[in-house]
């Protein structure tokens, strides 16, 4: 089973000129802790609320500071076409709970989280990403 039958397609995304203001509103309304930031169609970062504490508030950055400032730019990411078990590894390996998924052209498709994985019938994937993710925590 490829990566793509199991994701979530819907994600919620920011461009990186976006305020930190608007990152943490985002994430209270979909209710969770990281946004994918795009620049077009193109993956440039992920902003989380650990960034916003952390390089935002700590420093006295304004809430109306661009997202860009803060957000962490190199992110691991997937292909959609890759096998889950592979997927499920390079996560384990990595000790990350999601992942942004690209198509080819490398551009945003969807994520994969643990919940994903775990939900997808394969125990082996499951336990593996759980194992690495608990290594990290």
């Amino acid at each position: 089973m490829k990566i793509k039958d199991i994701m979530t397609h819907n994600v919620e995304t920011l461009s990186s000129d976006s305020t930190i203001c608007e990152a943490a509103c985002a994430m209270e309304k979909a209710d969770c802790g990281a946004i994918l930031v795009k620049e077009g169609d193109r993956l440039v970062g992920m902003i989380t609320d650990r960034d916003i504490a952390i390089r935002a508030v700590a420093n006295g950055l304004n809430h109306e500071t661009p997202i860009s400032k803060v957000m962490t730019e190199k992110i691991r990411y997937c292909f959609e076409d890759e096998e889950i078990q592979h997927v499920a590894e390079n996560m384990a390996d990595i000790q990350v709970r999601r992942l942004p998924v690209l198509n080819r052209d490398k551009r945003l498709v969807g994520v994969v989280s643990l919940g994903n994985i775990a939900s997808c019938r394969s125990q082996k994937a499951s336990a593996t990403v759980l194992q690495g993710v608990a290594k990290a925590h």
